[in-house]
């Protein structure tokens, strides 16, 4: 077999360790051509048989191989080639909801911080949990790496604990996987509920607020609602929550608390049209924070995580290879919406 006459010739260079060799001795058959897409390399038996090294050691320098995205373990079948990027320290897997600005800021600062040397494949599940099945299925056991922004459903657990822990980071939404699974997540009710306590006094000035959640489009969690009608509730406040909005209805008095960017922009749209002032005539507040909401109308009032921050610690926890568990601060930014 062309890998293992590889392997033995690397057993002359004394500063190679055993795994060292083995790892070098597969790249080298890729880059050589000797070894392509599809051919199945030796099994771990064979190569103890054959190189004369532990099965640990060689199971460890197969691993090194799959974490950098080259082969694939298949059940009962074997090792096999799946990549030719030999230039590639490890390959990962991004899975999240969807493309929204707060999430493209996560992605170029995690791709930034992560450097060249690591490929990654973004993938999106949009909150529905028959794509997030499907893509999970289909890339399990072939990345590195996995960091995956999970749909907060009891069915999604399984699914998640069937990735090595020390292979996965759960970002953005927190789901108790076990005390060997490391996150760095968000949290919402209480982070929710304080800052519209903090905003009384504001929101005191519209006669209703309206809370457009939608937990499919907007990928946000049932916790939001419950701090919204909780905050109604305890100060007697008139206010509705409503799935979507009617395009042309906004009104005068009225304070809107948006979640989903897409509808943000439609009501700001109708205000304009209508020549409503934003912060006096209507109320605007946002979650998640953007350049975009920092500038116009002299600035949306938003509840946000700093996702730029939590991209570097997640680039930081995949460099250093430790047990991650942070819950990211939420903070409201004041500005002209309200």
């Amino acid at each position: 077999m062309p890998v293992v006459k590889k392997i033995l010739s690397l057993k002359q260079y004394n500063s190679l360790s055993k795994h060292e060799q083995l790892v070098q001795g597969v790249i080298e058959s890729i880059e050589e051509g000797k070894l392509t897409i599809g051919d199945q390399l030796p099994s771990i038996n064979t190569m103890v048989d054959e190189v004369g090294y532990a099965r640990k050691t060689i199971f460890k320098a197969y691993e090194e191989l799959k974490n950098r995205g080259l082969i694939e373990s298949r059940q009962l079948k074997g090792y096999f080639i799946i990549s030719q990027e030999t230039n590639i320290t490890k390959r990962m897997a991004l899975l999240l909801f969807a493309f929204q600005s707060y999430q493209e800021e996560f992605y170029k600062t995690f791709r930034k911080e992560m450097g060249k040397r690591f490929q990654i494949d973004v993938f999106f599940h949009h909150n529905n949990l028959t794509i997030f099945e499907t893509i999970l299925t289909n890339i399990n056991g072939k990345y590195g790496m996995y960091i995956i922004a999970p749909i907060q459903d009891p069915s999604v657990v399984p699914m998640l604990q069937s990735i090595e822990p020390k292979k996965l980071l759960l970002v953005d939404r927190y789901l108790d996987l076990g005390k060997s699974f490391s996150y760095i997540a968000q949290e919402f009710e209480n982070v929710i509920y304080t800052s519209l306590i903090q905003l009384l006094p504001k929101i005191k000035k519209y006669h209703k607020i309206i809370l457009y959640f939608n937990e499919e489009s907007d990928y946000s969690p049932l916790s939001i609602r419950n701090a919204f009608e909780r905050f109604l509730k305890e100060n007697n406040l008139n206010g509705i929550v409503k799935k979507n909005y009617t395009l042309s209805t906004v009104k005068k008095d009225y304070l809107y608390f948006i979640l989903g960017d897409t509808i943000l922009w439609q009501v700001l749209r109708d205000c304009v049209r209508k020549k409503y002032k934003i912060g006096e005539e209507v109320g605007i507040l946002s979650q998640n924070d953007n350049v975009a909401k920092e500038i116009v109308f002299g600035g949306i009032t938003t509840i946000s995580t700093d996702f730029i921050e939590m991209a570097i610690m997640a680039a930081k926890h995949l460099k250093n290879e430790e047990l991650t568990q942070v819950i990211m601060p939420s903070r409201l930014i004041k500005r002209n919406s309200l």
